[in-house]
């Protein structure tokens, strides 16, 4: 092979870490024609990319109306309680008494996009929320990125936040983050439900054998690689940070639209602004989908024995009704309930969401797990 083949072909292999990335994010399903891997990163990455890059306070001209009927958590532009992790801040709020609930946010949103349930699920439950590192007015740390990061301080936030039994609520990246956080903490998690969650499970074609490096790689098609890389993914996120594209995305994922307002598109461009946002954007692109490969839905969900409900928007355009149903199968403890929304079920329809998921609290025994810890 020609030095000018294998440099094309490995720069192709590494632009595919954008498309690699989207199916775990489950962001990659979006694009129904594209001409090429850059031209559907551009678009699916557009929402979800540019809301892990920030710590910058939201303005104080978010004037849509709530959802009429539901309370609106506040937005505090400070954000509402940090905790230390790792010498890095991380941002959480906890509302309500009773038993506790975890909520983790999609690759790309925050705390804010459970914005609709926090209010009404603290009326009888201890609600926590917290943004990843990364991600919302969590730290934007400058690190190798991969989902066991997240695990690790889900599972250490638990230790030394909550501090007892809980149930784990994620969304997206959230879910699968949620399902990794469970299978460490199996004593302490009682329970895991999952909105259309990312993941993939394991397959043959996992077993690819590694080449050894060769010196040309090393030493002149890595550098030229990362170079070029670094060009495009800063124009993509140069693109996925403007409101028109941000809007254009979650139009393209939220089946009832009126929830696309002025709250939710400030909230995703607001955490742009921290200086380090472009490279840690850059980081999750170019090490997320590579990484991620080691993690599977069959890893995790093997370690576990507590209930899991599965809410799922039906017309979700990323990740489809075929994953719930696999997940059902593959787990006999899961319930799944299918809803009317696309990918992010909880903003979408959330009075639909918030129904579901206190009766299916109600019908778990929590006191008891409790009463064992």
């Amino acid at each position: 092979m020609s030095s000018s083949t294998m440099a094309s072909t490995s720069l192709r292999t590494q632009l595919s870490t954008v498309s690699v990335a989207n199916k775990f994010t489950a962001l990659s399903g979006s694009n129904q024609h594209t001409r090429s891997r850059l031209k559907m990163g551009r678009r699916s990455l557009g929402m979800k990319g540019c809301v892990a890059v920030g710590v910058s306070g939201l303005g104080s001209s978010v004037a849509a109306q709530p959802v009429q009927g539901l309370e609106r958590l506040a937005f505090k532009p400070d954000g509402y309680n940090f905790w230390k992790w790792k010498g890095h801040n991380i941002h959480y709020l906890v509302q309500g008494e009773g038993p506790a609930i975890v909520l983790i946010h999609g690759f790309g949103a925050s705390v804010f996009h459970w914005r609709y349930n926090i209010p009404e699920l603290s009326k009888r439950y201890k609600v926590y929320a917290l943004d990843l590192l990364g991600f919302g007015w969590s730290e934007k740390a400058i690190l190798d990125y991969d989902a066991m990061v997240w695990r690790d301080q889900v599972v250490d936030f638990l230790k030394e936040v909550v501090k007892e039994p809980a149930i784990l609520v994620g969304n997206s990246l959230g879910g699968f983050t949620a399902l990794a956080s469970a299978s460490e903490l199996v004593d302490q998690v009682v329970g895991v439900v999952l909105l259309n969650s990312a993941g993939r499970f394991r397959d043959a074609s996992d077993e690819v054998v590694k080449s050894e490096e060769s010196s040309m790689q090393k030493y002149i098609v890595k550098p030229v690689k990362e170079i070029i890389q670094r060009f495009v993914i800063a124009l993509l996120f140069w693109q996925a940070k403007q409101p028109g594209r941000i809007q254009s995305v979650l139009n393209s994922v939220y089946i009832d639209k009126t929830n696309v307002d002025d709250y939710l598109i400030q909230s995703i461009t607001a955490p742009a602004n921290d200086p380090s946002a472009g490279e840690v954007y850059y980081r999750l692109m170019t090490q997320l989908g590579v990484n991620l490969q080691k993690y599977t839905l069959n890893a995790v969900i093997d370690k576990l024995s507590c209930p899991i409900l599965l809410l799922w928007g039906d017309s979700d355009p990323w990740t489809g009704s075929d994953k719930a149903l696999r997940i059902k199968e593959y787990y006999p403890n899961a319930s799944l309930t299918f809803l009317k929304a696309g990918h992010c079920p909880h903003d979408e329809v959330p009075e639909l969401v918030n129904k579901a998921l206190l009766e299916w609290l109600s019908g778990l025994n929590l006191n008891t797990s409790y009463q064992n810890m």
